[in-house]
């Protein structure tokens, strides 16, 4: 027989012309029971190896392999053998980390404020150094000594409220210091409320849980996959990867805000890739199952999913998920 194949981890792993994989081991126990041999060919997409069935380069289609009526229009499918669904990965970063923070200051045009801000101290220290020169004779003569003790004080005002410089205007320098010690109460204001409101916005904006969150959004999904079918269907932006690594590389490069996929392809990745910063995130959506395809017409799927069948009530279905996906599925 020829087998037409997706890799899709862990269920089709392809390693230097090896093929291994729950549905391959699972399509392999076929083999044996009803006697047949099979030539694995690989196609870069679901569609791709649909459209291999449905035109007879092949006598079958092996991977993880969704059933949808929009498919079964055009091939046929045994009985169902495992349970999905669609999920979310997203970037497992802090939304309130340090570079976020930064950028949403700048686009909102907060830093080039503070920087006029930095610019109206750094004056007010140069006018106050050149009159405490001209003034008091106690003041430091170095420029730099001077320029320091000042800016210092002008920081104090700014950030505390408070002043131990010197008053050599009288009444007139003591009204004038209040009014800049007021004014450092609302530039602190201004500062904290800035980058408190930017934190907020920041975690808001990339805070995806779920499905709900991903309008707006550019989400990545797999070529000709159900996940690409239904987020287009919703109206969502999205780009196509032709694997799961290339779409996790699109991910990290900000390509995409978020992949949407089948739920153990997802969690697999973030299991056996714990050095990358991803994380599978709510609940399942848009539940769906597994099966075999054929040819409409094929001889060969009554016998396949008779078998299928016998191998699922003896529990060899079963200690295949265990072996790939441990006691939690």
């Amino acid at each position: 027989m020829k087998v037409g194949v997706y890799k899709s981890d862990p269920f089709v792993i392809i390693e230097n012309g090896q093929y291994s994989g729950m549905a391959i081991e699972l399509w392999e126990s076929l083999e044996k029971k009803m006697g047949l041999s099979s030539t694995y060919i690989s196609y870069p997409s679901f569609r791709k190896l649909i459209e291999a069935v449905e035109h007879g380069e092949v006598d079958a289609a092996v991977s993880n392999l969704t059933i949808t009526k929009q498919r079964a229009q055009s091939i046929a499918f045994t009985q169902p053998w495992y349970d999905s669904g669609l999920r979310i990965m997203t970037k497992n970063k802090g939304s309130g980390s340090f570079q976020n923070v930064i950028d949403g200051l700048i686009d909102s045009g907060h830093v080039a404020t503070f920087a006029w801000l930095l610019i109206l101290a750094l004056f007010a220290t140069a006018i106050i150094t050149i009159v405490d020169r001209r003034l008091d004779s106690e003041f430091p003569r170095r420029w730099r000594e001077g320029l320091a003790d000042n800016f210092f004080h002008t920081v104090s005002i700014l950030t505390t409220g408070k002043t131990t410089h010197k008053n050599l205007f009288g009444w007139v320098g003591r009204i004038w210091s209040a009014i800049w010690m007021v004014i450092g109460v609302g530039i602190i204001a201004y500062i904290t409320s800035s980058i408190t409101s930017v934190m907020t916005t920041t975690s808001l904006t990339n805070q995806i849980h779920s499905l709900s969150d991903l309008s707006g959004k550019r989400v990545g999904v797999r070529d000709g996959s159900l996940a690409e079918d239904y987020i287009q269907e919703l109206g969502i932006q999205t780009r196509s990867y032709t694997d799961i690594d290339t779409a996790v590389q699109g991910l990290m490069s900000d390509e995409v805000d978020a992949l949407v996929g089948d739920a153990p392809v997802l969690e697999y990745f973030t299991h056996t890739h714990p050095e990358q910063p991803v994380r599978v995130v709510g609940n399942i959506f848009h539940p769906d199952k597994y099966g075999f395809g054929f040819a409409l017409q094929s001889d060969l799927l009554r016998p396949v999913t008779l078998e299928l069948l016998g191998l699922r009530e003896q529990g060899s279905v079963r200690d295949l998920r265990v072996k790939y996906f441990g006691n939690a599925r």
